[in-house]
């Protein structure tokens, strides 16, 4: 096992971590929600859930790596952090992703079918975000705060971990301008099911993550 998967271990859901940054942070994630709550904008709320617990399932999917290769998961933050969630997913990541799918609706024009430097925006926004989101995961493994073991998902191999962003960015995209309200919440309802399903069984039963 890698020091980097003892050192998360070593710290994993412990509460003795705490930090009053956590305290705006939590202010924050709250006052974007009630801000679209306002504006009754129920789909971009919808959307910006949707990511999350999408991403919450891959997060616990990563932690089984770990747990079955008795190596490392395929992305693990190991330290400096209030609360470590999963191997891979501190309280800072969550909250970054509770808003991660807001802020990307809010980015997309009015006008669907409008071109940015020739390109369809509904792609080109999505691929920005995602390119985005990879240069900062590589920022954040040269800090040593992300650590990837697996030749395959680090640098220069990087590709990988851009589709990973930017596929889901493009779905919540088509979510947000195609699919109904009852869709999106039928697909979230589907999500926190996974996600309630995967935390019973791999946490508190097994115990594998």
């Amino acid at each position: 096992m890698t020091p980097a998967s003892v050192q998360a271990l070593s710290v994993l859901r412990q509460m003795g971590h705490f930090q009053w940054y956590l305290v705006p942070l939590l202010a924050f994630v709250i006052y974007v929600y009630a801000a679209e709550i306002e504006r009754k904008n129920w789909k971009g709320i919808l959307i910006g859930l949707i990511l999350y617990t999408s991403e919450f399932c891959w997060e616990m999917l990563n932690a089984l790596v770990l747990h079955f290769t008795r190596h490392s998961a395929v992305w693990t933050t190991p330290e400096d952090s209030a609360y470590l969630i999963l191997v891979g997913l501190t309280v800072e990541i969550s909250m970054m992703f509770l808003v991660a799918g807001v802020i990307v609706t809010k980015t997309l024009p009015a006008d669907r079918e409008m071109k940015i430097l020739g390109l369809p925006n509904r792609i080109l926004i999505p691929i920005i975000w995602g390119i985005f989101c990879t240069l900062a995961e590589i920022i954040l493994n040269r800090w040593g705060a992300l650590v990837w073991e697996y030749a395959w998902w680090r640098w220069p191999n990087v590709f990988i971990l851009f589709v990973g962003y930017t596929a889901p960015f493009l779905a919540i995209t088509w979510l947000y301008d195609r699919a109904t309200l009852k869709l999106q919440a039928r697909l979230l309802g589907i999500f926190v099911l996974i996600d309630v399903i995967m935390w019973v069984a791999f946490v508190n039963i097994l115990k594998w993550i």
